[in-house]
């Protein structure tokens, strides 16, 4: 497998809806907005200073939105061979880069890497680090399987039984959190961001114009100005990790 050198998390929100969108995760993630991009101005880069970029942003035509990845490596044909392989369907193919989808259905992007190494600072207690692929059931096993082959990253326990983690090498970005859902339905993605402190994460988050939808024990269900689903998570910004007391080290 061609080794992944870089990760983007992206954000897909409604594209009549894009600017309150990008007002809000430029503000939560302390960065600014890169030159649009797209027939219809839908894409833009959230720039980070002093580091370089790994979360975009996307106008979508149909729904509420959601995430997805993009994988940035050296040879974006051999990737989407391997992918392929593994049980990925190809999508789209572009001149440089393609758009895929998982045996489960969720969409992913492969691109060329362009030198990024450096990742963004913490801001204000908190790091927007993870996907967190929603999985139904029947499919889990399968999925996981899937997920871990084509990054070859570490697969580990999650917190919960429903939960398993690919952590990248050092330096990469984005982690990918897989979720097995409790019900059958259509694999999906949000957000996820580790917080040193949910409750003050919330709070600056809901002073922009966030609601919380629901509290858990070491989580807070978010959703967005344009509805968007996201969560705050108890782990450490700057590992990705869980604390001792959480994760039983």
């Amino acid at each position: 497998m061609n080794t992944i050198r870089w990760t983007y998390a992206f954000i897909d929100r409604p594209i009549d809806r894009l600017a309150e969108a990008r007002a809000f995760w430029t503000a939560v993630t302390g960065t600014r907005l890169s030159e649009f991009r797209g027939e219809r101005q839908e894409f833009v880069t959230l720039l980070p200073d002093g580091a370089d970029a790994c979360v975009k942003l996307q106008g979508v035509l149909d729904g509420d939105g959601g995430a997805h990845l993009d994988f940035f490596v050296e040879d974006v044909r051999a990737f989407t061979e391997s992918a392929g392989g593994l049980g990925a369907d190809v999508v789209a193919e572009h001149r440089d880069w393609a758009v895929l989808r998982s045996p489960a259905g969720q969409s992913f992007c492969v691109g060329p890497w362009h030198g990024e190494t450096v990742r963004p600072p913490v801001v204000d207690g908190s790091r927007l680090d993870q996907v967190c692929l929603d999985i139904p059931p029947s499919v889990y096993d399968t999925e996981t399987a899937f997920w871990a082959a084509l990054t070859g990253w570490d697969l580990l326990a999650g917190s919960l039984p429903e939960f398993r983690v690919l952590r990248p090498p050092a330096g990469l970005p984005v982690r990918i959190l897989l979720q097995r859902l409790d019900d059958e339905r259509l694999a999906s993605a949000h957000l996820d961001l580790a917080c040193a402190d949910i409750a003050a994460t919330r709070a600056r988050h809901e002073r922009l114009g966030a609601v919380r939808v629901h509290q858990g024990r070491h989580w807070a269900v978010m959703r967005d100005p344009v509805g968007g689903t996201y969560c705050l998570t108890g782990r450490d910004p700057e590992t990705g990790g869980l604390p001792a007391a959480v994760s039983g080290a």
